[in-house]
């Protein structure tokens, strides 16, 4: 028996306008003023001596490690991303970007999701990503259409009830 996996599929590669800005903006605050001040925070606690007990310096280069990570991240992943601008043509028909009101037919609630790329999901916001199962499900859908989402808590119907999508 071995400890292999298989590698996880790889996220969709799409992104709207202002997470892209997003992204982009946070490389540039991380790169261009989060890492100088942690750099020459880190360069102090160095001069400061012994590093074996040297809390500030493990933390600082802790935190250098975890800003180079996410740096690098960001640099592969947004040449990465294809930016999805406008609306479709059919606005009543469900595709990247859309804001959806779906009916769960079961117990008749409401939910409210906005379908955006999975480096941009926010729960708090409703925003879910294009890989999500209710996203892949509710995908190409018409106003008032029916159908199922396999979610963790088991099979799930639910109804298009809304469908809305930026102006830009």
């Amino acid at each position: 028996m071995t400890r292999w996996r298989p590698p996880a599929p790889r996220s969709t590669a799409i992104i709207t306008r202002e997470g892209f800005e997003k992204l982009k903006s946070e490389l540039d605050h991380l790169w261009h003023t989060l890492r100088p001040e942690v750099v020459k925070a880190l360069a102090a606690a160095a001069a400061e001596g012994d590093r074996s007990e040297n809390a500030e310096y493990t933390y600082r280069k802790k935190q250098l490690g975890e800003i180079d990570r996410r740096v690098r991240y960001l640099s592969k992943r947004i040449p990465s991303l294809q930016v999805a601008e406008g609306a479709p043509a059919d606005r009543t028909t469900v595709f990247f970007g859309a804001t959806i009101e779906l009916e769960n037919i079961d117990s008749g609630d409401t939910l409210r999701y906005r379908i955006v790329g999975p480096d941009e999901t926010d729960a708090k916001r409703g925003w879910i990503s294009i890989d999500s199962p209710v996203a892949r499900a509710v995908m190409k859908k018409k106003l008032d259409d029916e159908f199922e989402a396999e979610l963790p808590g088991g099979r799930m119907r639910f109804a298009v009830i809304g469908v809305e999508y930026p102006s830009s």
